[in-house]
């Protein structure tokens, strides 16, 4: 189970909204230049990410605006998201771009095909939405909320700095 600290910046009757810092390895890593994640980090909102955590049989009112809390998130559940994320649209990409393949003339193969893989990647995404309202209160495939570790430091704002 990964574990996280992180800050408390919205409460609903049944959520929490968590702020969390992105720890990266980025600057002691080889391939600084050619990686994806060191530059989308760079150019993201500075490594904030917010993560809804369901209470459970804990009560909203046990907690404040700014309060540091523990949250835990199993590796089953980032497994099976990242395959829903990532290999969902693309087996639908390229299942309806083989089928609308097959059912057409031969001269019009190629435009089918890309146009399949559009359809099929738009309904991929689509599934992957649908995944997220539907298991969105499972506390199974949710963050888990460990308990408050204390009332949060003042951070810095980018803005500010």
């Amino acid at each position: 189970m990964l574990t996280e600290v992180g800050r408390v910046v919205a409460i609903e009757h049944d959520s929490l909204w968590v702020e969390t810092l992105r720890q990266s390895t980025c600057g002691a890593c080889v391939a600084q230049k050619g990686c994806g994640h060191g530059l989308l980090s760079r150019m993201g909102s500075g490594g904030r990410n917010y993560i809804r955590v369901l209470l459970g049989d804990q009560r909203s009112a046990q907690y404040a605006l700014d309060d540091q809390v523990r949250i835990a998130i199993p590796e089953q559940v980032i497994l099976r998201s990242s395959f829903v994320v990532y290999l969902l649209p693309l087996f639908c990409m390229l299942l309806l771009a083989a089928g609308l393949a097959q059912g057409f003339p031969q001269h019009s193969t190629d435009l089918m095909a890309s146009l399949g893989a559009v359809l099929g990647f738009l309904l991929g995404i689509a599934l992957v939405r649908l995944h997220a309202w539907w298991y969105r209160n499972d506390m199974e495939l949710q963050p888990r909320l460990l308990g408050r570790v204390g009332p949060a430091p003042a951070i810095e704002s980018p803005e500010m700095a």
